[in-house]
């Protein structure tokens, strides 16, 4: 998982006028709110959509939408967006997850051929869908990252996996089960880390509806302010760009992002990959593909940066500024 560690590559000084947009941190309660991502411990139970929408109940919000379901007896790490951030959720769309699995074997197995199986699997493998999920049954590939063993005791063991989205962590016991000749189903499963996100970030539904009483209360919405991610914290993983104030509303109506509206971005990307856009305030504006790969976008003094996928920020906020200079 990329996760940080990026380097910056500033282009050009730029400053950012005040009077326009705010930092995060100086967004109203009601902004915040609206604006936010909660990373829930979901318990053993509930569905991902159950738990979504109990979020959207306690916060008095018309949506809140999730990001990689979890089946209601699997626990774990479920990100979730609030409102107008839920836009955001395509940022964690093909995300890496990482799991912890209890595996109970049908037969008796050796150590050591059991992590020289869990060896074999790593890489990409071939997986068909289970009977009862909710996705088509057709043969597709998937890249298993690591297999860790981590305790074996008997016939259970427990399997510390990170894989690519989509992966079936259920089928992968079944399958490893069959290479080793005994058998095996999953007995437990939860998930310890989306992405960048790991289960020491997380939160109880209690915990949310414990700082939103609080604030409707007595006033004061520090709690729930450290419950409530800004919904900036959803592009943790992905490379940056930063944009000068003038590019903002254009990024907010769909047009591309070009060379003169870059004022810094992090580095490496790649051309084709997922990219976010900044404001200098660090406000999120959207996300896109860059079209370029960051080395050639150093040099680059006109010509097209990125495109335009998604858009977070609402029009208006910054002042189009791209239409004056159209017409002038």
């Amino acid at each position: 998982m990329k996760c940080g560690n990026r380097e910056i590559f500033v282009k050009t000084q730029e400053s950012t006028n005040p009077e326009w947009g705010k930092p995060p941190s100086k967004r109203t309660t009601e902004e915040y709110i609206r604006y936010s991502l909660v990373l829930i411990d979901k318990p053993r139970g509930p569905s991902s959509h159950e738990v979504a929408a109990w979020v959207k109940k306690i916060l008095g919000v018309e949506r809140a939408g999730h990001a990689g379901t979890l089946d209601p007896k699997v626990s774990g790490v479920l990100p979730i967006a609030v409102a107008e951030g839920t836009k955001a959720l395509l940022a964690l769309s093909r995300s890496d997850k990482v799991y912890v699995a209890v595996a109970k074997f049908h037969g008796d197995v050796d150590e050591e051929r059991l992590k020289a199986v869990l060896n074999e699997f790593q890489g990409v493998i071939y997986q068909k869908p289970p009977l009862r999920s909710s996705v088509k049954r057709q043969l597709r590939t998937r890249h298993v990252y690591s297999l860790e063993l981590l305790e074996l005791d008997g016939r259970y063991a427990v399997i510390k996996m990170h894989v690519e989205a989509g992966t079936y962590a259920r089928k992968l016991i079944h399958d490893i089960g069959e290479v080793l000749g005994v058998g095996a189903n999953m007995r437990e499963l939860r998930r310890i880390a989306v992405s960048c996100y790991t289960e020491d970030e997380t939160v109880a539904l209690q915990d949310v509806a414990d700082a939103y009483y609080i604030w409707r209360r007595y006033g004061d919405d520090t709690y729930l302010r450290r419950v409530l991610l800004p919904i900036e914290e959803i592009a943790r993983h992905l490379p940056k760009i930063w944009v000068r104030d003038s590019a903002v509303d254009a990024l907010c109506n769909g047009a591309p992002l070009a060379a003169p509206g870059v004022v810094k971005f992090e580095t490496p990307f790649s051309k084709g990959e997922l990219v976010a856009f900044f404001t200098l305030k660090d406000e999120l504006i959207g996300f896109g593909r860059a079209l370029v790969e960051s080395e050639e976008a150093k040099k680059m003094e006109r010509g097209l940066v990125a495109r335009v996928d998604r858009v977070i920020m609402r029009r208006g906020t910054y002042p189009p500024m791209w239409k004056r200079k159209q017409q002038t």
